[in-house]
């Protein structure tokens, strides 16, 4: 197998690398869309990524790589052996990576009958797909804009649910489908449409690095990774383990993150003032800013990690007239929570005062 690029390694880009751990630390976060120009590390990050995160447990044997320790997520087969054998084996794998080809069908991504055995012994099987090769690894499609919209709706709806249900040709089946989703692209090369542009939890816009002190930067590390692939991993591994570590140990700390009613209702003003659609940003900064909390290794979200969440969940939301500045940052968006839990937002048990100053309404 090829050396693969150190993650850590990649020179700047901050924004794009903390999307993609956060997904890593919580895969039900939704995933993330990567936009931006040509060279500016999309697919290197994703893979890196891959290859940094640590290895899972999983059912010895199976197909779909189930997690042990979750019985309820099992596939239908291993729920099936569990009734016959009782306590299935475990075993350790590298997490998965998975590159969907643009040309990818409906049946090569959920999986379809087999073929081979129907006409030779007149069973039917299910042959797995994409999803159950990407499940609780991840699943990277590059060019998202240029695949089909069907297939592509599949995809968000696996990742959303956690699970690919196929019922066709009178197989009935089901399967875990938990993975990173990772979708880069192009804008030069045309979008995605508003209602699948929504479905992606995350959003960040890459440039090309302007500062000729990182151009310099990048040349000398790519030049050294081409000359020795495995002495440049070498030399970050202590730092990729570190990070792995953290991981792993955020993993932990996600479902014990605790957050108040203040924390709800800022983040409710604050897609309500910025006019979102929908209520998937809610949820998605509030997923988000509960991984960022455990990745630093606390137990309660704050302003700060309300702010970071959105300036990854809204900019593909909020709608913008030609005037309009093109994105926030964590900072202004940290100032405008602030004034929304000082102005708009009551404290917990109780109620906004009214204005004085506020003109009473007439009666008629």
């Amino acid at each position: 197998m090829p050396a693969i690029y150190p993650f850590t390694a990649i020179v700047n880009q901050e924004r794009m690398k903390r999307a993609l751990v956060l997904n890593a630390v919580d895969t039900r976060i939704g995933g993330v869309l990567i936009r931006g120009e040509r060279g500016t590390a999309k697919s290197t990050a994703a893979r890196a990524l891959a290859a940094l995160l640590p290895r899972v447990r999983a059912v010895e044997g199976c197909r779909f790589g189930c997690d042990p320790d979750a019985p309820t997520t099992w596939c239908t087969e291993c729920r099936e052996r569990a009734e016959r054998e009782g306590e299935l084996p475990v075993t350790e794998r590298p997490t998965p990576f998975v590159n969907l080809p643009v040309s990818a069908t409906e049946d090569r991504v959920v999986g379809t009958l087999d073929i081979e055995l129907a006409i030779q012994k007149g069973e039917r099987h299910f042959e797995p797909g994409v999803l159950a090769a990407a499940n609780r690894g991840l699943l990277y499609i590059d060019e998202v804009n240029l695949l089909d919209d069907h297939v592509t709706d599949l995809l968000l709806d696996a990742a959303a649910m956690g699970m690919n249900i196929v019922e066709r040709e009178g197989i009935s089946f089901s399967h875990p489908a938990r993975f990173i989703l990772v979708g880069t692209m192009n804008p030069e090369e045309g979008d995605l449409r508003p209602q699948l542009l929504d479905r992606f939890a995350l959003s960040v816009d890459v440039t090309g690095v302007h500062d000729p002190r990182d151009r310099v930067l990048i040349m000398e590390r790519n030049l050294a990774f081409e000359k020795d692939p495995e002495g440049f991993r070498e030399e970050w591994l202590p730092k990729e383990q570190e990070l792995s570590l953290q991981i792993e140990r955020a993993r932990t700390l996600v479902d014990r993150v605790t957050y108040t009613n203040r924390d709800l209702l800022s983040i409710a003003a604050l897609t309500s003032s910025l006019n979102v659609d929908g209520h998937r940003a809610d949820l998605v900064i509030l997923k988000t800013a509960r991984a960022h909390a455990a990745f630093e290794g606390r137990l309660a979200i704050t302003e700060r990690d309300i702010a970071l969440a959105a300036e990854l969940a809204l900019p593909h939301r909020i709608k913008r007239t030609p005037f309009q500045q093109a994105e926030m940052t964590p900072e202004q968006l940290q100032e405008r929570i602030a004034e929304l839990q000082g102005v708009s937002v009551p404290n917990e048990g109780e109620s906004e005062p009214a204005s004085q100053d506020a003109p009473q309404e007439k009666k008629t």
